[in-house]
């Protein structure tokens, strides 16, 4: 049986929160997608703008001849979080058709919500 994981405060990089994962998947959805703004939609989620979005995708594009595929189970050993001080850090492992897991990871912040426990604000797509 696998451990529930849980945000800590503390800043000490740990496994990403289970239950932040359905709304990382989601995010990382709308950038398969082609949204207009990457999290566009999304409950707890603020969207980037549209330049950060086109940004985004422009990245995945000059990766080279890769497809974006949804979120393995297999993401969740890989991708980290970190508290910041005031937010936390996820680093979500992006996947391809093409190679499974790549060098491709979504930079996204997580802080605490008194509404609705937890708010994202993905930033960018980079090559780590």
């Amino acid at each position: 049986m696998v451990e529930e994981v849980a945000p800590l405060k503390d800043e000490v990089q740990t496994a990403v929160p289970h239950a932040w994962r359905g709304t990382l998947g989601a995010i990382v959805d709308s950038l398969i997608r082609g949204d207009s703004r990457i999290g566009q939609g999304i409950e707890n989620a603020d969207p980037v703008s549209e330049d950060v979005s086109n940004q985004c995708r422009e990245t995945v594009a000059n990766y080279g001849s890769a497809t974006l595929i949804r979120l393995p189970e297999a993401t969740w050993s890989t991708s980290v979080a970190m508290w910041q001080g005031d937010h936390w850090e996820c680093l979500v492992d992006l996947w391809t058709a093409e190679e499974g897991r790549s060098d491709l990871v979504l930079d996204v912040a997580v802080s605490e919500d008194h509404e609705t426990a937890f708010r994202f604000r993905p930033y960018l797509v980079y090559v780590q």
